[in-house]
């Protein structure tokens, strides 16, 4: 590929992610017809595309996103007033993290279903559209009712102690990640005028998540879902950040990516499914952001140039495989263009010097 300039690299982009938004306003994770599945629709996916959108200022996308996704919520209503009546028990009574784009359907075969943090960072992100970006997106008595029963929601299903599938759809536990996905929504969406959040709810998510940290769960000592606690979410401390952060780059940032935990078994390149895990690319970018905000530009740099030598005529790829050039099918990821945008802003707004804003890809 040529060399470009930062603004050329975001443009090219953003038009890669545009493509994977349908007209109903939500976005695949991957392209259409891929055959693993990411041509769904997942809450946590839209959460982390639109904010490209955000960071270049096109509102208009991210407000059609969060207009489909509240549709989707008033859609099951009577399913979350369920689960609000009683606490849920099997994973299809939960709210569903994946939907079919066009139909707004939900998938119903069996698969790591109950994730928590796809309620929680919908809650985070209303809050942040209404409150500091002055976007109107509760528009209606229905948005405002329906928000508030997806606060009583994450009441009944105890979030604070509930075992959930996380942001990557495995093994029930209770997860550092979803724990603080809720509260950061908590916490954002309680300033909006109308919804009301008890504070023992925040209280009691907050109290789960100093006792887990710098841990993700009970089994897992890191883990890349950690970082979101850092960035966007805000809620852990100066000094659990500091041990996030060691623990990543130590235990699993790799050249071309970060891998999601040791003995990751998705897409692991050996047999024994026990070691040469995948390096997801987005990983890269998520660091260079969080360091980008703490003021580490150096360490952000070195790490976006390596992501951008990463980049394909596709787009970036969800993950590469354990010390390859090899990329898996789900090219391009959504969620992956969409940091890389993010960390591509940030470097281009912070640059001083305008012959240090050309990248070789």
């Amino acid at each position: 590929m040529a060399r470009l300039t930062y603004d050329q690299l975001i443009k090219r982009h953003i038009d890669i992610l545009r493509h994977l938004q349908y007209k109903s306003g939500l976005f695949s994770a991957s392209k259409p017809g891929v055959s693993t599945g990411y041509d769904k629709s997942w809450l946590r996916d839209n959460f982390y595309e639109t904010l490209a959108f955000e960071v270049i200022g096109d509102w208009k996308t991210v407000e059609k996103t969060y207009e489909a996704i509240l549709e989707i919520f008033l859609r099951y209503e009577d399913k979350i007033d369920y689960a609000i009546a009683h606490k849920p028990q099997a994973p299809f009574e939960y709210i569903h993290a994946r939907f079919h784009p066009e139909t707004f359907d939900e998938f119903w075969e069996e698969w790591g279903n109950k994730q928590n943090d796809a309620v929680g960072c919908i809650l985070f992100r209303l809050g942040e559209l209404e409150i500091n970006q002055h976007r109107s997106i509760l528009k209606t008595p229905d948005h405002i009712r329906i928000v508030n029963k997806l606060v009583k929601y994450l009441n009944s299903i105890q979030y604070w102690q509930d075992r959930d599938s996380g942001m990557w759809e495995e093994g029930e536990e209770l997860h550092a990640s979803s724990v603080g996905a809720c509260v950061a929504g908590l916490k954002s969406i309680a300033q909006v005028p109308d919804i009301e959040v008890p504070a023992i709810l925040i209280r009691r998510g907050e109290k789960t998540l100093n006792n887990l940290l710098p841990r993700e769960s009970a089994g897992k000592f890191v883990d890349l879902s950690l970082l979101s606690l850092i960035w966007p979410y805000h809620v852990a401390n100066s000094f659990q950040q500091d041990q996030i952060l060691a623990n990543v780059e130590y235990h699993l940032l790799k050249k071309r990516g970060v891998i999601r935990y040791k003995g990751d078994r998705y897409y692991n390149k050996n047999l024994d499914s026990t070691s040469e895990e995948a390096e997801w690319t987005f990983g890269l970018a998520w660091l260079a952001i969080i360091y980008q905000k703490l003021g580490h530009m150096d360490k952000a740099n070195d790490l976006l140039k390596n992501l951008i030598a990463e980049d394909t005529p596709e787009g970036l790829p969800e993950l590469y495989y354990s010390n390859s050039p090899d990329y898996n099918e789900n090219t391009p990821l959504g969620w992956s263009e969409s940091l890389f945008i993010v960390a591509l802003y940030e470097m281009n707004q912070r640059l001083e010097e305008p012959a240090l804003k050309s990248a070789v890809t």
